[in-house]
């Protein structure tokens, strides 16, 4: 049975109608507009949080990207999330350097954990160092001094950490770290066991895995005696990487595996560096080595943080 509302409005007719209908369509336009061109405040309403903490070196004050685990849970795993020497930023950011323009690769995966229940917190290494943009290329490839991999950036995940385990909301025990290129050699080097005291005495225990996307897995030579992590560690690279060697990445693996160390890797035939990155425009970015890497990744990552 259709029941009505006594005190509805009846229906209106004649010329006032068409100027109803006439503004109705005015709406829809307009939000049709709004929803094509992004809309500041639903582009706002998207957007992670922006907050700061201090380094592990004692002098950086970073910026970071909350980004919220799906559903709000009362408390909830986390991942810390390192760019790769090109920054935290789009290179369209064009010195809009904020939440709004994060790297599209990052704030996927950023988006992909969030939407899987962890707290994604990226770091900014670069910005507050004088290099929003990415590093300068240098004939060397050598990074700079102050934004070392191997030295100073795993100091910048340390502080990371200490920042997530200081909310309520995160599982304490339960952070894992990531990171891409130089950002995947800064979480190598963090993962080290001769990292961990120094880096995080008051607490005795780091994260609980690291995930390293096209690492360079020399280390700039700084394990002449064997790689071994103290948590399991996880490499993804392309077998046609044209910037980092798959072959050095192998031989590290088995030989820390050797060792004992739970070192794993997965070589993704064909890929090149960057595969995963939704802005790459070289023909090989790969999309079934993405959908792969991120298939293991959350396996890995539900396995250890569970």
């Amino acid at each position: 049975m259709r029941t009505s509302d006594p005190t509805a409005p009846r229906p209106t007719t004649g010329p006032a109608a068409g100027k109803s209908v006439l503004a109705l369509l005015a709406v829809l336009l307009a939000l049709l507009l709004l929803a094509g061109s992004g809309g500041a405040a639903m582009a706002q309403s998207s957007q992670p949080r922006t907050v700061s903490f201090p380094s592990a070196d004692g002098k950086t004050t970073l910026t970071g990207y909350l980004f919220a685990p799906a559903g709000r849970p009362k408390t909830a795993p986390a991942v810390v999330l390192l760019h790769g020497r090109t920054g935290a930023y789009s290179v369209l950011a064009k010195g809009n350097y904020s939440a709004v323009t994060i790297d599209k690769r990052i704030r996927a995966w950023a988006e992909l954990w969030a939407s899987q229940g962890y707290w994604a917190l990226v770091v900014d290494s670069f910005g507050p160092r004088g290099y929003p943009g990415g590093l300068p290329a240098s004939g060397d490839g050598k990074s700079p001094q102050a934004t070392t991999e191997a030295t100073v950036r795993p100091l910048d995940a340390y502080g990371a950490l200490k920042y997530l385990r200081a909310s309520p909301r995160v599982r304490a025990d339960r952070i894992a770290l990531q990171g891409w290129s130089n950002g995947a050699t800064a979480a190598l080097a963090a993962m080290s066991k001769d990292a961990l005291p120094a880096a995080e005495v008051a607490s005795g225990h780091g994260f609980r895995i690291g995930l390293a996307l096209y690492p360079g897995c020399n280390l700039q030579a700084r394990y002449h005696d064997g790689y071994v992590p103290y948590a399991p560690v996880h490499i993804f690279i392309g077998t046609r990487d044209e910037e980092t060697s798959s072959a050095t990445c192998d031989q590290m693996a088995a030989a820390s595996h050797a060792e004992g160390a739970e070192v794993g890797i997965t070589l993704l035939p064909g890929a090149t560096h960057d595969f995963d990155d939704p802005a790459h425009e070289k023909p090989a970015a790969n999309p079934p080595a993405t959908a792969e890497s991120r298939k293991q990744a959350e396996a890995l990552l539900a396995a250890a943080l569970r």
